[in-house]
C-alpha cells in the first residue's frame, strides 16, 4: 500500500509543475499592465520606480525562477495592491471555502446516494420515475438563477434564513449557498448510483450468490454496495474539485468571503500573485482529493494498488 502511495504521489508532481508554468507564462503574457493600473501618475519614471519595486523590470525567465524558488519554501509572493503576503490572504479564506464545499458535498452524499440505491432498487416505479426527474432538473438548473430562487423563497419570502453574509460563520448563514452549490453533485450522484447499482445487480457474481440463497439484503450489502463504491467515490471526487472552481459564482452571488471571491476580486484589480496562489490552491486541492480517492480505490479493491 506504501509504494502504491508514493507512486501516486510522484505521479502529480508533473502536473503540478505544467500548472505552474501555465498559470506563469499567462499571466505575463495577458495585455495591459498592473503599474498603470495602480498609478495614476504617467510619469515613465513613476511607473519604472513602479515596476522595479514589484520586481517587473527583470526577464520573464528570471521572474519564474524566483516564482518557483518561492514556491519551494512555500512562499506565494505579495499581493500588489495591498502588499500583504498571499499565503495569508488565502489562509484567511480557505476555512469558509472548505465549509462550504464540505457542506455542499455532504448534501449531495446524504441525499444523492440513497436516492439513486432505491431508484436502482425499484426500477421503473414512481420513486424511480421521481428521483430521475429530480437528477436530471438539478442537473439542469444554473446555480446562478438557483441561488437567486432560493433567497427570494427562503430570505425573502419565509424570512427563515439570511440572504447573504457569512455573518458568525454560523449553519444558517451556510445552509443557502451549500444547498445552492451542492445540487449539481447531488443529482449526478443520484443517476450515477443508480446507473451502477442497476449495472452490478446482472452481473454473474450477483447471480451467483443469490442462487446460494443470500438474501437479498446481503447480496445488496455484502455485493452490490461494495462494487458500486468505486464508479460512485469516482464521482465524489471529481465532483469534489470542481466545486471548488464553481464555488466562484455562488460565493460572489452570497457574499461569502471565500478563495473565489478573492479570485475574482484579484483578476478584477489585476493582483497577479493573488491570482495565481488562488489558482495553485485550488489545483492543489484538486489534486489532493484525487489522491485520496485513489488511496481509497486502493482499500476498497486490492487489486486497483498493482494497476
Amino acid at each position: 500500500m506504501l509504494a502504491f502511495l508514493i507512486r501516486r504521489v510522484l505521479q502529480t508532481i508533473p502536473t503540478v509543475l505544467a500548472v505552474v508554468l501555465l498559470v506563469f507564462v499567462l499571466f505575463s503574457v495577458v495585455p495591459g499592465s498592473i503599474v498603470s493600473s495602480m498609478s495614476d501618475d504617467s510619469d515613465p519614471q513613476v511607473e519604472l520606480r513602479m515596476k522595479k519595486q514589484l520586481g517587473l523590470d527583470q526577464p520573464v525567465y528570471m521572474r519564474f525562477g524566483a516564482y518557483v524558488a518561492r514556491l519551494a519554501t512555500g512562499d506565494l509572493g505579495a499581493s500588489f495592491r495591498t502588499r500583504e503576503p498571499v499565503t495569508a490572504m488565502i489562509a484567511k479564506r480557505a476555512w469558509p471555502t472548505l465549509q462550504l464545499i464540505f457542506a455542499s458535498m455532504a448534501f449531495a452524499v446524504l441525499l444523492g446516494v440513497p436516492l439513486g440505491f432505491v431508484a436502482a432498487l425499484r426500477p421503473g416505479s414512481l420513486v424511480d420515475t421521481v428521483s430521475m426527474m429530480l437528477a436530471v432538473s438539478g442537473l439542469s438548473l444554473a446555480k446562478f438563477w438557483l441561488g437567486l430562487l432560493l433567497m427570494y423563497l427562503f430570505a425573502l419570502k419565509l424570512g427563515w434564513l439570511p440572504s447573504f453574509g457569512y455573518g458568525d460563520g454560523s449553519l444558517k448563514y451556510l445552509i443557502l449557498p451549500a444547498v445552492t452549490l451542492g445540487v449539481s453533485p447531488m443529482a449526478l450522484l443520484a443517476r450515477t448510483t443508480r446507473a451502477a447499482v442497476l449495472e452490478i445487480m446482472t452481473a454473474d457474481f450477483v447471480r451467483t450468490a443469490r442462487s446460494k440463497g443470500m438474501s437479498e439484503t446481503r447480496v445488496v450489502k455484502w455485493h452490490v454496495m461494495r462494487n458500486a463504491l468505486v464508479l460512485i467515490l469516482t464521482t465524489m471526487g471529481l465532483q469534489f474539485g470542481a466545486l471548488m472552481g464553481q464555488a466562484v459564482v455562488v460565493e460572489k452571488l452570497f457574499s461569502w468571503p471565500g478563495i473565489g471571491s478573492l479570485l475574482v476580486d484579484s483578476v478584477l484589480q489585476r493582483d497577479i500573485p493573488a491570482v495565481q496562489g488562488s489558482i495553485l490552491v485550488v489545483v492543489l486541492f484538486f489534486l489532493s482529493i484525487n489522491l485520496l480517492i485513489d488511496v481509497l480505490y486502493g482499500v476498497i479493491d486490492p487489486r486497483i494498488r498493482y494497476a
